[in-house]
């Protein structure tokens, strides 16, 4: 693959991540923080999970997971509940406020996209849709990764 292609396709997610942003916001301001939006999101996908689990699901350092678990705790957003096979870790899950909020969001998030893609074709949608899950996958792939879908 060509270096200019690179540089393009590096350029294009950068302004995807911002952009992606953008159309969340542009539909009503999000009641949940980014981390709190994709921590939930995992915990809904995943089930509960541990700090640890959590961590390494996200890629980030137990000590960063357990700040923000800690404040979804706090804002009422999860719980934490005994472990299942009696260790002295605890898991997480969502409340019923929590996903609540995170539904919201999505919604929001949802609308915003479709009306991205308002005057696009199936076919196009589903090409998109295609080659993100398959650059998704090869990052998973890459990086041990499992992202459930």
């Amino acid at each position: 693959m060509a270096q200019a292609q690179i540089d393009s396709l590096e350029r294009e997610l950068l302004l995807l991540g911002r952009h992606s942003a953008l159309v969340a916001a542009d539909a009503v301001a999000p009641r949940l923080e980014r981390s709190a939006y994709l921590l939930l999101t995992r915990l809904e996908l995943s089930g509960e999970l541990t700090l640890k689990e959590l961590a390494d699901a996200l890629r980030l350092d137990v000590s960063t997971v357990n700040r923000q678990c800690a404040s979804l705790l706090r804002q009422g957003l999860a719980e934490r509940i005994p472990s299942r096979d009696d260790t002295i870790a605890r898991r997480y899950r969502p409340t019923a406020h929590g996903l609540a909020l995170l539904h919201a969001d999505r919604d929001d998030r949802l609308a915003g996209v479709a009306s991205i893609v308002e005057g696009w074709s199936a076919k196009e949608t589903a090409q998109l849709v295609d080659s993100l899950r398959r650059f998704n996958e090869s990052i998973e792939r890459q990086q041990c990764l499992e992202w459930p879908r």
